[in-house]
This record gives structure tokens, C-alpha cells and sequence, in this order.
């Protein structure tokens, strides 16, 4: 999972960091798998409490109880940017096969190190040639109009005449041309997000 801070990011740092780390390591899960075995060796009701407070712990500690529902394996949060925290969990997790699906939380932020990016993140989602010391981007000398504008336009002129349509867009009004259409029609334009299968 690569949570690029587009929606609500959970804190990462030093703690999160280490723990990511131990929790990922051969040492911790052999650990986890040998309390797991021991735990079933009582009656069920104690397995049974023991496995809540496993999932109760790293839910506390890691935030991951959803995925660990899902019968993924969670790791994270860990800041994509930081190497030296990143590294070694990646290495933890491809040289000890855990059973089932693993998740790897990783936080980032869309354009770090890139001050252009950093401060108008949508007009660096998808680039054309642009000027890297200044962060200017070359537009084309356009002979024709564009196929956002001229979709924006018609959408618009069919929308005058059909009350029923309305425009949804994932996240890109600019790019789809559906910023237009929400200034013509505030009420009939929609932005899900980053939630493509929601706009469905």
C-alpha cells in the first residue's frame, strides 16, 4: 500500500519505524507463531482470548486491524522517503516467507524533494516536459484545441438541453475537463476522490 498522503495518512516516524522493523522480522513473527501453537494447547475459550490480544496489540501498535482482517499480514506505517528505516523491513519481508498476503504500509508524499511538485501536487500527477530547475512546464503551441476543452464544451452544451446529465470525475477535474462542467453545474458534478470504483 502506498499511502501517498492524498486522504488522511496515519503518523510515521522513529517508533513506527522500529516497529515496523521488529514486527517484520523472523524473530518476532517465530515468536508470535510459537505463542499461536502454545495458545492451543489450553481450552479454546483461552486460545480464543489470546488471539484478541494479539490482534488487539498490533492493532494498537501498527493501526492494521482491518488489514489483518482481511487476512493480510500488516506491516507499516514506514516512511517511503527514509531508507534506512524502509530497507531493512523490505529485506525482513523477502528473505522469511510469511504464510498468506503480506501489506506494506508505506507512506509518501507526492513530489518530496521536488518543491515545484510539492506545492501543486495535481499539476505534477501527469507531466509533459517540463524545466526542472524552474518547474515551468512547455506547453505544446496548440493548432487545435485541446480534447479536455473540447469535451468540457460538449458536455456542457448537452447538459443545457438534458437536466439528467451529470459528470463524475476520480480525483482529475482539471484533467477530464469536468472543472468546467462544476462551474456550469455545481449540483451535477461529482469528484469521488480517489474511489474510481465508488464513481461506478
Amino acid at each position: 500500500l502506498n499511502d501517498n498522503d492524498m486522504s488522511i495518512a496515519p503518523p510515521v516516524g522513529a517508533l513506527s519505524a522500529y516497529l515496523s522493523q521488529l514486527i517484520s522480522s523472523k524473530q518476532f513473527r517465530s515468536a508470535r507463531h510459537f505463542a499461536k501453537e502454545l495458545a492451543k494447547k489450553f481450552p479454546r475459550s483461552i486460545e480464543q482470548a489470546a488471539a484478541k490480544v494479539d490482534e488487539y496489540a498490533r492493532g494498537m501498535v501498527t493501526g492494521g486491524t482491518l488489514f489483518e482482517e482481511l487476512g493480510f499480514y500488516y506491516v507499516g506505517p514506514i516512511d517511503g522517503h527514509n531508507l534506512d528505516h524502509l530497507l531493512p523491513v523490505l529485506k525482513n519481508l523477502r528473505d522469511d516467507a510469511v504464510p498468506g498476503p503480506v501489506l506494506l504500509h508505506v507512506v509518501t508524499e507526492k513530489g518530496h524533494g521536488y518543491k515545484p511538485a510539492e506545492e501543486s501536487a495535481d499539476k505534477y500527477h501527469g507531466v509533459s516536459k517540463f524545466d526542472v530547475v524552474t518547474g515551468k512546464q512547455h506547453k505544446a503551441i496548440a493548432n487545435a484545441p485541446s480534447y479536455t476543452s473540447v469535451f468540457a464544451k460538449a458536455l456542457i452544451a448537452e447538459a443545457k438541453d438534458d437536466d439528467k446529465i451529470v459528470a463524475i470525475t476520480a480525483a482529475m477535474p482539471g484533467g477530464t475537463g469536468v472543472d468546467k462542467f462544476s462551474e456550469s453545474f455545481p449540483d451535477r458534478s461529482f469528484d469521488v476522490g480517489i474511489a474510481e470504483q465508488h464513481g461506478v
